[in-house]
This record gives C-alpha cells, sequence and structure tokens, in this order.
C-alpha cells in the first residue's frame, strides 16, 4: 500500500516512490531483519526448540512440587534454588565469557541441563522421587545457567550488525515466549495422556537441538588474550557499571521489574487450585495466555527496533505491568483473569525486551560478558528473591493479597523512575 503527498510546492514536489508508507513487505523485513542472518536463525531454531522442552518441565515440575508438598512455599523455593546460582556464579561466568570461547561455555551448559532433565525423568519414572532431589536438581540446573547465560548474551551481539541488535534481542525473547505458549500446552496433553515423566524426558531430548545448532555456527568468539586474574577483570566490570549511570539504573530497574513481576507466574498454580478451583488443564492455559501477551509485546519491540526514547517507554509499560497484576490479584472472573494475563505477559515482555537492548547497546564488546553477567545478576537474581519471598507471604497471608501488593510497588517504582532519573528517560 503506497500514500503520496500532492499539492506541494514545485521544489518540495516529491513523487510516490520517494514519499512512501512501507510496503507489507518491507514491513515483514522490518519486523524479521535478524533473520537474515544464518547463525542467528540457526541459534533461534535450536533455542526456541530447547525452551518449549523447558517450558513443558517448568509446569510439570510446579505441579509436582505441589502435589508432594501442598505447598505455596515450595513453589517458591524451587523457584530460588533455580535461580540462586545465577545470584551467586554468574559475575564469574560473565569473567569466564570474556576470557573462553562463548560457545563452548554454551555447549557444557546444555550437556549439564539436558543430564538434570534425564534425572529428573528417571526420579519419577521409578517412583522415588522425592522433594529434597527436586530442589538440588534445580540448583544444578541453576548452576549450568550461570555460565551458559553470560555466554549466550554475549554471543547473541556478534551474530548480527548492531543496528539490528534490538531486533534480535526481542526476536529472542519471541522464541522464548512462543515457547512459553506451546510448552504448556503441549505439557497439558503430555500430563494428561502419558504423565509426567513425558515432560522431564522430552525437555532433556530438547537440549540436542541447541546442542546441534551451536556446533554448525560459523561465528567465532575470539577472546582478548589477558594476563589480568579474573577477580581483577570482575572488579573492573563492577567499577565500569558502577561509573555508568545509565547502565546502573538500567540494571537497578531490572532488579525490580524481575524481584516484584516473577511472583504473577510463581503463584499461578495456587490461584489455578485455591481461587479457581481448577486442574492442571486450567493452569496450562492460563501459562499460555501470559506466553501468548508475552510474544506480541516482543514482536511490537522486533517491529520498532532502535526508536526515540526507549527508556520511558520501557517506565510507562513496567507502570501498566504493575496496574495489570493488581487487577488480577482482584479478579475472580476465568475469562477476565486469562484477558489480564495475557496483557500482563505482553507488557512485561515489552519491559523487558527494551531494557535489556538498551543494556546490549551501551555495552562495548570487549566487557559484554561481564556487563551481561552483572546485569543477569540483577534480572535474574530478582526472580528467586521475589519467588521465595512472595511464596513465603501468600502462606502467612494469601496469594491474591500478595500479588497486589506486589504490583504497587512496581508501579511505584516506575513512577519514581518516571520523576526522578532523567538519564533513563532519555535513554
Amino acid at each position: 500500500m503506497r500514500a503520496t503527498i500532492s499539492h506541494l510546492a514545485d521544489p518540495l514536489k516529491a513523487t510516490a516512490d520517494e514519499i512512501s508508507i512501507p510496503s507489507h513487505e518491507a514491513a515483514v523485513h522490518r519486523l524479521a531483519a535478524a533473520f537474515h542472518y544464518r547463525d542467528f536463525r540457526v541459534l533461534w531454531l535450536g533455542a526456541c526448540t530447547s525452551s518449549i522442552g523447558t517450558w513443558m518441565q517448568s509446569v510439570a515440575e510446579n505441579w509436582l512440587v505441589l502435589s508432594l508438598t501442598g505447598s505455596a512455599f515450595f513453589l517458591g523455593l524451587d523457584a530460588f534454588l533455580a535461580q540462586l546460582p545465577i545470584m551467586l556464579f554468574t559475575l564469574i561466568g560473565g569473567v569466564v565469557a570474556d576470557r573462553r570461547d562463548r560457545r563452548r561455555m554454551l555447549l557444557g551448559s546444555q550437556y549439564v541441563q539436558m543430564t538434570t532433565a534425564f534425572t529428573l525423568a528417571a526420579l519419577v519414572y521409578f517412583g522415588v522421587v522425592q522433594i529434597w532431589q527436586i530442589l538440588a536438581l534445580s540448583f544444578i540446573t541453576g548452576f549450568a545457567q550461570a555460565f551458559g547465560g553470560p555466554a549466550y548474551q554475549s554471543l547473541v551481539p556478534s551474530l548480527v550488525d548492531k543496528q539490528h541488535l534490538p531486533n534480535a534481542i526481542a526476536l529472542n525473547s519471541i522464541q522464548f515466549n512462543l515457547a512459553r505458549v506451546i510448552g504448556p500446552l503441549l505439557a497439558g496433553v503430555a500430563l494428561a495422556v502419558f504423565g509426567m515423566v513425558s515432560c522431564f524426558t522430552l525437555n532433556g531430548l530438547s537440549f540436542l537441538a541447541v546442542i546441534v545448532a551451536l556446533l554448525s555456527l560459523r561465528v567465532r568468539h575470539v577472546p582478548v588474550v589477558t594476563t589480568e586474574r579474573v577477580m581483577t577483570q570482575l572488579r573492573g566490570g563492577l567499577s565500569f557499571v558502577r561509573h555508568q549511570q545509565a547502565l546502573l539504573a538500567l540494571t537497578v530497574l531490572a532488579f525490580a521489574t524481575t524481584f516484584l513481576g516473577t511472583p504473577l507466574l510463581t503463584l499461578l498454580p495456587v490461584f489455578t487450585q485455591d481461587v479457581f478451583h481448577q486442574g492442571v488443564g486450567q493452569y496450562s492455559r492460563m501459562m499460555a495466555f501470559s506466553g501468548a501477551g508475552a510474544v506480541v509485546g516482543a514482536l511490537v519491540v522486533a517491529w520498532l527496533g532502535r526508536f526515540h526514547r526507549m527508556g520511558m517507554a520501557a517506565l510507562v509499560v513496567q507502570g501498566l505491568f504493575g496496574l495489570l497484576i493488581i487487577a488480577f490479584s482482584l479478579s475472580r472472573s476465568l475469562w477476565l483473569s486469562d484477558l489480564i494475563l495475557f496483557g500482563s505477559g505482553a507488557a512485561m515482555m515489552t519491559a523487558f525486551s527494551t531494557v535489556t537492548s538498551l543494556v546490549q547497546l551501551i555495552a562495548p564488546n570487549q566487557m559484554r560478558g561481564r556487563v551481561m553477567s552483572i546485569f543477569m545478576v540483577a534480572f535474574r537474581g530478582g526472580m528467586p528473591l521475589g519467588s521465595l519471598t512472595a511464596g513465603y507471604f501468600a502462606n502467612r497471608w494469601s496469594a491474591p493479597a500478595t500479588l497486589a501488593i506486589d504490583g504497587a510497588l512496581l508501579t511505584v517504582v516506575a513512577v519514581y523512575f518516571l520523576l526522578r532519573h532523567r538519564v533513563v528517560r532519555e535513554l
């Protein structure tokens, strides 16, 4: 579709070819710009397959924990232990990602995670699974992610040109959230037809896809040769972030968002069972609605690419996310709750993708592993702390009251940054 501007003064006269609304093909090209890079396509497909398996396991594991314990606290504890290694070891993982081959680091991470998935499948199959085993395997998986995460975040920018980096980050969010739609739906079918073992087994097999993708990459990371000690480089990365106001503000914002926003998903099994009096099928459906919304949010970010005032947009959407969390905590209608979850998923992913893109654009390549590891400690570290805190207070009070407070605090954080932090607003 084209639109021309007519009746202009002769010096400014323009043709239809010179001034036009982008065609459908141009819009699609803009939306999928990073897919024109072969290595990015390969890694995206492998990661998407693996993410589907991960979400299948997440749904089955949450339901398994709730079935074994009947406790919201253990749901929060399992999420906490899965993310605790992110806080403990990711900074070291970021230094290693700058010193070693990032592709090999990622391969090692996938092998460990595949092993834990198959181990959990075997424990459930033989009927000997106990809660402490689930918690231990979650911690081991988190340990592998603490080293694989910085390597992955640092590898993606080397697969595309810089102008397409926000698009690549958004598309990466899309694959993760497509998996968040497909994975829970497949998990619901697999749980009903084949049982929990199938979810854990399929997750283990899904890691083969990303392993094959990593082995086929043409791009190689050549680390900078250095004689500096690991701790010296780590302190250098911390000092760099501390003295970069924009990076520091975005890192603090990331922690607040995950700490207060993640409990929405962590407490979904409790809402399903105690508030709506439904089973695992409804839980899977609610997870799928949230994931579908996240896909829409990531698509919006992918289409926009790099745009003016990305920081302000992230803050506005974060405030909206907080209000939607409050709305979900108050809703007692299934269809309305599904719609709210869709909207909250879109808001959450729009904010997350935009903030991550800004950090990646600011970070210099020679320090990218360390900068992204610090960001990940805040971003991912907020998840277990938020889940554990929410699980504790949900047991003492109620899940709806806990989420309402989280949503209100998240909105307050967004308003504070909007009013007081010009460095973020003007990014």
